[in-house]
């Protein structure tokens, strides 16, 4: 009788044919980044990059993050909510700064781009207007690749960031409009929206985009007449699907515009520009033959304005008048409400930084990742926004070329 064990023997060439365990490819190439969140110092800025909830999710994952103590607090968020979420308390901004990864909202300071190491990857807004071209140079020299939120897309094109904040300043503008419309010396003490047997609130809106729908939404909730002026009869009609009512709408054209700020008891400015300022839709004169105790709130503000009668305020002083007009011109609305705004932008950034982490570092998903790619304005210290080149006097590089070039 023939030996069982001579069944087991195989030739080598055979061996790939019996069943053999699954030989998957390993993941090897994630990573686990240090996070740092410095404290805000920019002037009433109060929001913060990351809340508690998204540091979790990310220490979870295996990265490290370490929080500034006291950087919560404008937001109401504080150190203790980031230690049991697992982060790393810093006393001094220092230690922040050497992090693989630094978040924050404003832009760095001249200050705080001395305390980086080198060669790390920096999240912020960029806003332009508050830049010098000593920034930028001194970012370079540090050799850090930095991203602009005001620039990352999603997956439709789409800017995400911009789009949050937006939503915030139209449903915000409202709710400030009502603040000051019932105030006894600015408004004359008036309630936002209507009763029975009383005029509803009369407001206008310049700009059909994200904030003015935002707007229209909430002054239409309070009860409020709402016309809306835009340039493009295509955001105009795509307004009102959005809104899901036929109000009323119009482009922007000098004397439909004054005749209705004319009634008008609150006025709202949300036109963003396609590049550069923002348009001067309204005129000096016009906002003179406006009533006494409108409420005029210029959310363009940080692109210049689109009222003639506009100047910069801030949260701690507001608002002036003018011509018997309350004037609002805050720049940062969304800082107004914080903890909602910093919720809003922590749930944007804590899913990029997993995908960074999971990809391996920052050139990975920028070699991978269209949207994340163009919130990009240096990479490796190298400009690579054509526009930030030529108004700084940067040499300029193509992304795709650099991406190359490093791998």
């Amino acid at each position: 009788m023939q030996d069982p064990k001579e069944y087991m023997v195989l030739p080598s060439h055979a061996s790939g044919l019996m069943p053999q365990e699954e030989r998957l490819e390993i993941p090897g190439k994630a990573c686990r980044l240090t996070i740092g969140i410095p404290r805000e110092t920019a002037w009433l800025e109060n929001r913060i990059s990351l809340v508690p909830d998204a540091v979790a999710l990310l220490v979870k994952a295996g990265h490290k993050v370490l929080v500034e103590t006291m950087a919560g607090l404008a937001s109401h968020f504080n150190d203790h909510e980031f230690s049991e979420a697992g982060a790393e308390i810093a006393g001094e901004a220092s230690a922040i700064f050497q992090c693989d990864v630094v978040i924050k909202v404003a832009p760095p300071t001249i200050q705080e781009i001395e305390l980086f190491r080198g060669r790390q990857v920096l999240l912020s807004s960029l806003n332009l207007a508050s830049l010098s071209e000593q920034h930028l140079r001194q970012l370079a020299a540090k050799r850090i690749t930095a991203l602009a939120y005001e620039y990352i897309q999603d997956k439709d094109g789409n800017f995400p960031v911009i789009r949050a904040m937006s939503e915030i300043a139209g449903n915000t503008s409202i709710l400030i409009a009502a603040e000051y419309l019932s105030h006894p010396d600015y408004g004359r003490g008036l309630m936002f929206g209507g009763l029975s047997g009383i005029s509803p609130t009369e407001v206008v809106i310049l700009g059909a985009g994200t904030v003015g729908e935002f707007a229209a939404r909430a002054a239409m909730g309070m009860g409020a007449l709402v016309k809306v002026f835009d340039s493009s009869v295509y955001r105009l009609r795509r307004l009102q699907n959005n809104l899901g009512t036929r109000i009323f709408t119009c482009v922007l054209q000098p004397n439909p515009i004054q005749e209705a700020l004319r009634t008008a008891d609150v006025a709202i400015g949300a036109i963003r520009p396609q590049g550069g300022l923002s348009p001067v839709c309204v005129t000096e004169e016009m906002v003179r033959h406006m009533k006494a105790g409108a409420i005029i709130i210029d959310v363009s503000i940080d692109q210049g304005g689109c009222f003639e009668t506009s100047e910069i305020t801030n949260h701690k002083n507001p608002v002036f008048e003018k011509f018997g007009v309350t004037h609002y011109c805050v720049p940062n609305i969304a800082s107004k409400v914080p903890r909602t705004a910093s919720k809003a932008l922590s749930n944007l950034l804590a899913p990029i930084m997993l995908r960074i982490g999971e990809e391996g570092g920052v050139n990975n998903i920028l070699r991978n990742n269209t949207g994340v790619r163009n919130g990009v304005y240096l990479y490796n210290g190298i400009s690579t926004n054509r526009y930030i080149s030529d108004h700084f006097h940067l040499p300029f590089k193509d992304i795709e070329l650099l991406i190359a070039a490093f791998h």
